[in-house]
């Protein structure tokens, strides 16, 4: 499986040859030792280390469902009448099919998969970068592309990446694309990045966005065995990255139904992070994109830990919830 489609996630394989998760992560473990693949967090793929990037078909098989869960719960922090950035990837792509049905939405993309999306959405503007076409992800990439983001200004970016870390942030194994999305960052008040828990943990070789200056982070909930997403979950919230967890049945709560960005989640997510302008905004009361605000605040009566994804502390958002998720006390 992993020959045919470059990558493989482990929940699949234990579906196709009907076992548990905890025998196949032992028989892929025994496969890398063979150098036959490389493990990565919630599945395998072909040999590479750093430097190798799957392509779109490749990625396209990895966490589905999961992504689906990510993209609802994510589209509810995005209001009518916004302007946004959404970078390139499979998890933005399933985000742009649930913005079709934001009315008066502008999204600025280099993604042709993005803009395919929203084609044929009603009300929604699409606008995209110049660039040259990276066929691998149908991304636009190069200083064409960053050069038409300069001056831009949007109220918040939407990202993924192929790996996402406490200590270096998001990150990507191609550098074309890690400069595109510093590009998208800095035309955007705050960054929103779309990860799903097997990227928890995981470093590529080029830094796209540091820890802080990611505002939020949209995430599926770990298995409860998956110490190294829960613990990399904990280690972000402690730096002050706001912490919002898909549940399984996101598909059928509002921010996944009609009405877009207005209900549902995108309501509910006050609890993510203020909307009152902080230090350091634009005249428009939006934040300058930069280092973050407070990442020592505490909640009533101490820090929460992370224990495990059935204890993280909750609010319902549709069908996701919000992880309140504290820093630990120095």
């Amino acid at each position: 499986m992993v020959r045919a489609n470059g990558a493989v996630s482990l929940r699949e394989l234990a579906r196709v040859v009907q076992t548990s998760e905890v025998t196949v992560r032992r028989d892929v473990r025994a496969l890398e030792a063979e150098g036959l693949l490389d493990r990565r967090h919630g599945g395998a793929v072909l040999p590479g280390g750093f430097t190798r990037e799957s392509g779109f078909p490749q990625k396209s098989h990895l966490a589905t469902a999961e992504k689906t869960a990510i993209a609802d719960l994510a589209a509810g922090f995005v209001e009518e009448g916004e302007a946004v950035v959404v970078g390139a990837g499979t998890t933005t792509q399933e985000l742009a099919r649930r913005l079709a049905r934001v009315p008066g939405l502008t999204v600025v993309t280099n993604s042709l998969l993005v803009a395919q999306a929203l084609a044929h959405a009603n009300r929604v503007e699409v606008v995209m970068t110049g660039g040259t076409l990276r066929g691998s992800n149908y991304a636009l990439v190069g200083s064409g592309a960053e050069q038409s983001l300069q001056g831009l200004r949007v109220s918040r970016a939407f990202l993924s990446g192929s790996g996402l870390t406490a200590e270096r942030g998001l990150s990507t194994s191609n550098m074309l694309s890690a400069s595109v999305d510093r590009a998208l960052v800095q035309a955007a008040a705050e960054v929103v990045v779309l990860a799903d828990h097997t990227k928890l943990g995981t470093d590529t070789m080029f830094q796209t966005v540091p820890t802080d200056v990611i505002t939020r982070l949209v995430t599926d909930e770990p298995p409860a065995q998956d110490d190294r997403a829960l613990t990399e979950l904990q280690a972000l919230a402690d730096q002050g990255v706001q912490i919002a967890v898909a549940g399984p049945g996101a598909g059928s709560g509002p921010a996944g139904g009609e009405g877009g960005g207005s209900s549902g989640a995108g309501r509910q997510a006050g609890r993510l992070g203020s909307s009152a302008p902080r230090a350091g905004s634009g005249e428009d009361g939006l934040p300058l994109p930069g280092p973050r605000r407070n990442p020592h605040a505490q909640g009533p009566g101490g820090a929460a830990q992370l224990r495990s994804a059935a204890a993280l502390p909750e609010q319902q958002t549709g069908g996701g919830r919000v992880a309140d998720l504290a820093p630990r006390r120095r």
